[in-house]
């Protein structure tokens, strides 16, 4: 038989060109994923930089997108596209995935001791103090002659806040938990366990001290028995409760705000005792809301 050899020649020329076209057509798909990876990874870390700069976060991984940034976006499904689609939408996805800054709450309570160490406090030296130790989740102040305590390092606030902790008496006879706190631009201090370990107040007002102004307020205090002090200061009040029973609601307006000369280094923030060993926990701060009513407060006893 014979055979056009013009027709077979064709025919194959025909079979190459279609498999160059294939080959040519694979190299293109394969350059296009593989700019569309590294724009991707490049996406990723000019996000990761952006970030830094905003925040100490870690970046790796999710890392990026915990505590301070939430994902927006991240999770959501495209298995209904094709493979291309999924990888650029993923990619310009990413960045505004970890750059969406979740918005902390100012009210909310910020510890002010770990438990662990005395990160954040010092020990003043007002001279025969006792030793401060940190024992089962708490800072001890041991008995000095005669005075011993601990100030806060930073800048605490001045208006509009609330402080809380948990103080006990292990031995002694006189304050185990005296708080020093600022009000505006003076300082004054919540006496707890004074003048013989029942009385209770702020030192000062109007120069007169807890034992001798109208806050003054008795408790028998027990040894080795937790109470939770608070102390609220806005720009009309400062109020102070002993667990559930309020201790102090004096109004500031025409009055003036000290303190005693013996808890002069525990400004503008600290916690004392007087020839007592005492222990706290659990210290904390929060700012209020200027704006908002307060709640009604139990009369009960601690």
């Amino acid at each position: 038989m014979m055979t056009n050899p013009g027709r077979i020649n064709d025919g194959l020329s025909n079979k190459q060109s279609r498999q160059r076209r294939r080959i040519l057509v694979s190299a293109l798909v394969g350059s296009i994923v593989i700019a569309v990876i590294a724009l991707g990874l490049g996406m990723q870390r000019d996000s990761g930089a952006a970030l830094a700069e905003e925040s100490p976060v870690a970046l790796n991984g999710s890392d990026c997108c915990k505590t301070t940034y939430r994902r927006v976006g991240c999770r959501a499904s495209y298995k209904k596209k094709g493979p291309l689609r999924r990888l650029f939408a993923s990619c310009s996805r990413r960045r505004k995935c970890c750059l969406t800054k979740v918005a902390e709450d100012p009210y909310a309570w910020k510890s002010l001791f770990d438990g662990k160490t005395l990160d954040g406090w010092k020990v003043p030296n007002f001279g025969g103090e006792g030793e401060v130790l940190i024992e089962d989740g708490a800072i001890v102040m041991e008995t000095g002659s005669y005075m011993t305590g601990i100030t806060w390092k930073g800048e605490p606030p001045r208006e509009n806040y609330e402080l809380e902790l948990e103080g006990m008496r292990l031995q002694g006879s006189d304050f185990f938990c005296t708080t020093t706190f600022p009000v505006g631009d003076k300082t004054c201090s919540f006496v707890v366990g004074g003048w013989g370990g029942t009385v209770t107040g702020l030192s000062n007002v109007d120069f007169y001290d807890a034992v001798d102004n109208l806050t003054t307020d008795f408790i028998e205090f027990k040894d080795k028995q937790w109470y939770r002090v608070r102390i609220r200061v806005t720009k009309d009040y400062v109020r102070t409760w002993i667990g559930d029973r309020r201790m102090v609601n004096q109004e500031r307006e025409g009055h003036t705000f000290g303190i005693r000369d013996e808890v002069y280094l525990c400004q503008p923030l600290g916690i004392s005792t007087w020839d007592t060993t005492g222990a706290v926990r659990n210290i904390r701060i929060r700012l209020i809301d200027p704006d908002a009513e307060e709640p009604e407060e139990d009369e009960t006893n601690p």
